[in-house]
């Protein structure tokens, strides 16, 4: 990628940077599981129970949250490689 990209629209940036992105979103899914399971942990001093569903529920959201990082960034790079491949079919029948 160079800066030369920014300003021309020859080439799309989103593809380049998607995985930053991926990245991120599995960062902060991590994070708010982490301090579900926190919080879990404080609640089951006044009720055990509801501690348990809330640390299990908080790790189930972790592996939600990833998966439907992973499920969107799919999404946006196959968006971009079906754009790239009907270029190559429009270029192959102009030939």
């Amino acid at each position: 990628m160079d800066l030369r990209d920014l300003f021309q629209w020859e080439r799309f940036i989103t593809p380049s940077i998607i995985k930053i992105f991926y990245w991120l979103a599995v960062g902060m899914s991590v994070l708010a599981g982490l301090s579900g399971v926190f919080s879990g942990l404080l609640q089951m001093a006044v009720n055990p129970f509801s501690g348990v569903i809330m640390m299990v529920g908080s790790l189930i959201g972790i592996l939600i949250g990833v998966l439907a990082a992973r499920i969107v960034a799919e999404f946006v790079l196959i968006t971009f490689r079906i754009n790239e491949h009907l270029g190559a079919i429009r270029n192959r029948g102009q030939m």
